[in-house]
C-alpha cells in the first residue's frame, strides 16, 4: 500500500499545521504514543482535526512493540497502527488487523517531525516530494 508523504504530529496543533497546505499527507504519532496517550487520545484527536478541517487522511498510530496496545487500537477500529515487525505477536496483530480492514506497519515511516526546529518551514516541500504530476 503506497501512502501519501508521512509528517509526524504531536497534538492537535501539529495535525492541523500538517493539513493546511492541503496536500495529501499521513499522520503518524508520535513514537510510542500509544504507551504513554493512548489509542483513545489519537482516536480523538484525528477525528476532532478531520472534522474540524473536512479532510480525509491515513493515520498511524505507533505502537512500538506492545501487541496489547495494538489491539486496543484495532478494538476502536483505527485504521492504521505501526507495530514493531520483531515483535513475537506482529503476525497475529496483523491478521486480526486484515480481518477488519486496517493497516499494520512493521516500522515507522520516514517523515517530518512537526516538533522538529524549522519543520514547519519545510513542510510544503515535504509534502510536495512524493507527488506524481498527472499525464498529459
Amino acid at each position: 500500500m503506497l501512502l501519501p508523504p508521512a509528517v509526524t504530529v504531536h497534538g492537535i496543533e501539529h495535525a492541523r499545521m500538517a493539513l493546511r497546505p492541503g496536500l495529501p499527507v499521513t499522520l503518524v504519532s508520535g513514537p510510542g504514543a500509544a504507551l504513554y496517550a493512548g489509542a483513545g487520545w489519537w482516536r480523538a484527536l484525528i477525528g476532532a482535526v478531520l472534522a474540524e478541517t473536512g479532510r480525509e487522511a491515513p493515520t498511524l498510530l505507533d505502537c512500538a512493540d506492545a501487541p496489547g496496545m495494538a489491539m486496543a487500537a484495532l478494538r476502536i477500529r483505527l485504521p492504521g497502527i505501526i507495530l514493531d515487525g520483531f515483535c513475537p505477536a506482529f503476525a497475529s496483530v496483523a491478521s486480526v488487523a486484515a480481518n477488519i480492514g486496517a493497516i499494520v506497519l512493521p516500522h515507522r515511516p520516514h517523515s517530518l517531525d512537526l516538533a522538529q526546529p524549522g519543520a514547519a518551514y519545510r513542510l510544503a516541500e515535504w509534502l510536495q516530494r512524493d507527488i506524481v504530476p498527472p499525464l498529459r
